[in-house]
């Protein structure tokens, strides 16, 4: 059985394996890990007038009493928006100032201005308050090293922390494309049965539930998840069209594109309560 450490080692190792070859990064203007934000924004939308879902519902029941809420990598909102009619205080972190921003009107439009702090968690924690609820969606598959990310959530959360994370990296299904185009083969790891294993060496007494998201209508147009997914790729504009077809392959409709990186996933919650005393 693999102790805390090589366990560690082998999550950062896992997400080593993700980097890009430069002689394919090179061939590109664009960077390929392109963060949508009309997407996220989409998402944090739709998210927010049906919220549903184990995540949203441990969540919900944290903040009964209503609370304080902190939301690590929050993106636009999707974590926590949805609780706004619970949340007496939001906190939301994030290294991209444009995601905090589009997070920030929409809780000022249902009448709470969020505190915004851009940055990479945990370095940004000594600026944080304690909140009753931390929230953290989709992030950990962007953390290679996840025992002091992790501890950070737990010292910051009263009551309880919620994390959400697809089931395998959130790429592994632009693989059959990678192989496609580029022949090359990309990892299938790690996986969230590896972030459990970190969190139980951890000393932690978590709960996880798996489950499956619905897709979502996040993309405007089959050409706009065409483009992502071609910016993704490392392939320049002049291929759209061979994307569009791949992806067509797949079995993406154009008439209801669906992001293959993210959205319609088999995702994993888990939760475990905080660790700072009221």
């Amino acid at each position: 059985m693999p102790n805390l450490t090589e366990l560690l080692q082998r999550w950062r190792n896992d997400l080593a394996a993700w980097a890009i070859p430069e002689y394919i990064a090179a061939a590109v203007t664009q960077s390929p890990w392109v963060l949508p934000e009309q997407v996220f924004a989409r998402r944090a939308d739709r998210l927010s007038a049906d919220p549903s879902g184990p995540s949203y519902e441990r969540a919900w029941g944290a903040l009964d009493p209503p609370g304080s809420v902190l939301d690590v990598g929050a993106g636009a909102g999707a974590a926590c928006l949805p609780l706004l009619a619970r949340c007496t205080e939001l906190t939301a972190v994030d290294a991209n100032d444009r995601m905090l921003a589009l997070l920030a009107e929409r809780a000022s439009g249902h009448g709470l201005e969020a505190r915004c702090v851009a940055g990479d968690w945990p370095r940004v924690a000594p600026q944080v308050a304690v909140a009753d609820l931390v929230t953290c969606h989709h992030v950990v598959y962007n953390v290679p090293d996840l025992a002091p990310f992790i501890s950070a959530l737990t010292e910051h959360a009263r009551r309880l922390v919620v994390i959400e994370t697809a089931s395998t990296h959130p790429l592994t299904s632009l693989n059959q494309l990678w192989l496609r185009f580029h022949g090359l083969v990309r990892p299938d790891r790690p996986t969230a049965a590896g972030l459990v294993a970190i969190l139980e060496a951890m000393g932690l007494r978590i709960g996880v539930r798996q489950w499956w998201r619905p897709d979502g209508a996040d993309y405007a147009s089959a050409a706009e998840l065409t483009d992502v997914t071609r910016r993704r790729l490392c392939l320049p504009p002049e291929r759209a069209a061979e994307v569009a077809a791949a992806l067509a392959d797949l079995g993406v409709s154009p008439e209801h594109p669906t992001d293959l990186g993210s959205s319609g996933r088999e995702v994993v919650t888990i939760w475990w309560d905080g660790q700072t005393a009221s």
